[in-house]
């Protein structure tokens, strides 16, 4: 079968936006969450998801200072504080609608005290 195309079965039960493009962030955020169960070497991440290894690392590290992950060398995995995590998600989407809605040059005027937290 053709990469182009999904079985119709998964297209009905998907979710509306389930097949939008997701930036490498949030491709890692979403994995290490599926994977809650266990840790990760940067490098097993990136070539199970198809990135660089180096863009892996950076962005791990960046989510790190966010407190989103946890990391012991050389091993990775998305934090246990659950209340956070749902946070910066609900943040990630109002800065999308925000972005649709106003376009990224208007961004800054509407930053609120929750985001300078999170970021």
């Amino acid at each position: 079968m053709s990469s182009g195309t999904i079985d119709i079965d998964e297209f009905e039960e998907a979710d509306a936006d389930e097949f939008e493009e997701r930036t490498d962030t949030e491709r890692i955020v979403l994995f290490l969450d599926d994977h809650d169960d266990r840790a990760w070497k940067a490098a097993t991440i990136a070539e199970r998801l198809g990135l660089d290894t180096d863009a892996v690392s950076a962005i791990l590290s960046r989510l790190k200072e966010r407190g989103l992950v946890r990391h012991k060398r050389p091993y990775w995995a998305i934090t246990d504080d659950e209340e956070r995590l749902h946070s910066a998600y609900r943040l990630h989407h109002h800065h999308e609608t925000a972005d649709d809605q106003y376009g990224e040059e208007h961004l800054e005027e509407l930053q609120t005290d929750e985001m300078e937290q999170v970021q």
